[in-house]
Parts: structure tokens; sequence; C-alpha cells
């Protein structure tokens, strides 16, 4: 049988320099992965121009990206962010603990452009 059941905090990686992308899981249909952003690291903004990126936090804070001229919203432990085929988006941990969240990129091969 495929595994079907995933623990984050086996997945996620902690470092001092750039934020790791840590695959947790990966089909056609998506991509799953884990993050640790540490205060003051940042994703920075980027768009998957042929799908979607669902992020869910876990714990910590941060300020989400939401447009290319860099207006943020708040982003906290027990939020979902949406962003739709093609959407900036981006994350700067603002708070004093590590930002943990998981993303779920629809579908997996969705595309990647930096900003």
């Amino acid at each position: 049988m495929t595994q079907r059941v995933f623990t984050v905090a086996d997945h996620l990686q902690p470092r001092d320099g750039e934020p790791i992308r840590s695959l947790v899981h990966e089909t056609d249909d998506a991509a799953i992965v884990a993050w640790t952003v540490k205060p003051g690291q940042r994703i920075s903004a980027h768009v998957h121009p042929n799908g979607q990126d669902t992020w869910t936090v876990i714990q910590g804070e941060g300020e989400y990206q939401v447009d290319a001229s860099g207006s943020t919203v708040r982003l906290a432990a027990g939020d979902i962010a949406v962003a739709p085929v093609g959407a900036v988006h981006g994350v700067l941990n603002t708070g004093s603990v590590d930002l943990v969240f998981v993303s779920v990129v629809s579908p997996a091969l969705s595309g990647f452009q930096a900003l």
C-alpha cells in the first residue's frame, strides 16, 4: 500500500541560510512541501504560472506578499493562504519563532518563476 499519512516534523529542515524546500510527497497531481522559515528569513516573491500554491500555516507568523508591488497581509498559525495560478506570493518571517507551513502545489509541474 502506498503511504498516505505523513508527519510534518519528519520533513522540516531549518537552517540559517535560505529556507529549504523539503519535499514530503509528490504525484502528477500535486507536490507537498514542508517549510521552516526562521525569524528574519524570506521566501522571495515568485509565481507558479501553471498551478495553484496553497499554504497551511502550522506555527509562527509573517508578512505574506500578495502582488508584484510588494503588498502584504499578515499570515499566522491556523491560516491558509491560496495563490491561484500565476499569483505572486512570498513571505517574510516577522515573528520571533520559526514560521512552519505546508505548501501544496497543484499540479506538481506548475512551473516556478522568481520575480
